[in-house]
């Protein structure tokens, strides 16, 4: 992927997204930075539209190789940057609990 991927680093294999060394490590590449920056914008355009079409939920998605690491803290920081504009976000990580091999 174009994202970093923390599994390939032993030392963060064990670890899940929503801890800090993690989500330190996956938001310190420009990529993820950029990646998030883009995300943001787009939610931020199209969010009001919705309201205005009198939707009351967006789903959100995203994936990665094992559902533990970068899915999961981009997740977050999405989360996040949506309590910034004033929208509450639920977030939910099905694949947090996986093993990781």
């Amino acid at each position: 992927g174009c994202l970093p991927n923390p599994p390939f680093w032993r030392r963060l294999r064990p670890y899940a997204g929503k801890q800090a060394r993690v989500s330190r490590y996956v938001m310190s590449f420009p990529e993820s930075r950029g990646f998030l920056r883009r995300v943001d914008d787009l939610l931020g355009y199209l969010i009001p539209r919705y309201i205005e079409e009198g939707k009351s939920y967006l789903t959100i998605a995203f994936g990665c190789t094992g559902g533990r690491h970068r899915s999961v803290a981009l997740g977050e920081a999405v989360a996040r940057a949506l309590g910034k504009r004033g929208y509450r976000a639920k977030v939910t990580h099905r694949d947090i609990e996986r093993s990781v091999a």
